[in-house]
């Protein structure tokens, strides 16, 4: 299979990381990185393995050939900006900024849903974490209210995600309503600054009817668990999912596969495990329909 020439908007952790990733892809070609400070530690490792660079942004990575899937790894704003052109070029569209412009998706719920979008959004690092969770237990019964919390090492959180905090909350509590079926949803996020850094660890809780089948619920849980560690292999409970009088509680860590960012950056390594298997999914799509 011919691999799909793929680009990243964004030279800072996330897109870097990106890289990493999608260099070990055997449907995906990263060919250009781009930024806007020429001299930016990402711009200089993207050239170093061989990938284009430019510190012009958007505008020259429109005017490579070829490119079919382009990943934004910026921030929200900066994608409101970037959708309308990467639409007009056909450039299929992975957001990695809370910006919500397409279809919220998360891999292992929704993606096939969404396979005719432009743009597809990956809502926040919380969600991708925790919405499926959300998901699993609505499966087995109807979630009235659903709360997470985030808790991530504040050495992982970069300017992006420290400039985009209500847009976080925001989207991921949405998510656990419109994506993970909640009938009401609330998110928080942990900055946390103690040393040694700490993994990405995620509390689930969620509120269903008392007479609800428990072990259906856990079985559920550990399914999609096992559905998600197929492209996040640092994904796991860290205890036996907790149901008792209609209240369920997960607990979460996720840590991630220390490609560029260190193993405790879970949190900006399970947004790119999830950009690398929608693309690689729009790759098969683009094959399949003659397309690429």
């Amino acid at each position: 299979m011919n691999k799909i020439r793929v680009g990243i908007i964004g030279s800072g952790n996330i897109g870097t990381d990106l890289l990493f990733k999608l260099q070990r892809s055997r449907l995906l070609e990263p060919v250009m990185t781009v930024g806007i400070i020429e001299a930016s530690e990402g711009l200089k490792i993207a050239r170093e393995r061989g990938v284009k660079t430019s510190h012009r942004g958007i505008d020259d990575l429109l005017k490579e050939d070829g490119i079919a899937i382009a990943f934004d790894a910026t921030g929200a704003k900066p994608h409101l900006k970037h959708a309308p052109l990467l639409k007009q070029a056909g450039i299929i569209a992975i957001d990695l900024t809370p910006a919500a412009v397409g279809p919220s998706v998360v891999p292992a719920i929704n993606l096939k849903d969404h396979m005719d979008a432009m743009n597809v959004n990956l809502i926040t690092c919380g969600a991708q974490a925790t919405v499926p969770m959300v998901w699993a237990i609505n499966d087995a019964a109807p979630v009235n209210y659903a709360e997470i919390v985030s808790s991530v090492s504040s050495k992982s959180a970069g300017l992006g995600t420290r400039q985009n905090i209500d847009e976080f909350t925001q989207t991921t509590a949405r998510s656990l309503e419109r994506v993970g079926g909640a009938k009401k949803g609330k998110a928080i996020i942990v900055l946390n600054p103690a040393e040694p850094p700490i993994t990405m660890q995620n509390t689930v809780y969620a509120l269903v009817d008392p007479q609800s089948d428990g072990q259906a619920i856990v079985k559920s849980i550990k399914k999609m668990v096992a559905r998600i560690q197929t492209y996040v292999p640092g994904y796991r409970l860290k205890h036996e999912p907790d149901f008792d009088k209609g209240k369920v509680t997960v607990l979460l860590q996720v840590e991630g596969a220390g490609d560029y960012l260190p193993k405790y950056s879970g949190n900006l390594d399970i947004i790119n495990a999830a950009a690398v298997a929608i693309a690689e999914e729009f790759a098969r799509k683009l094959v399949q329909t003659g397309v690429a």
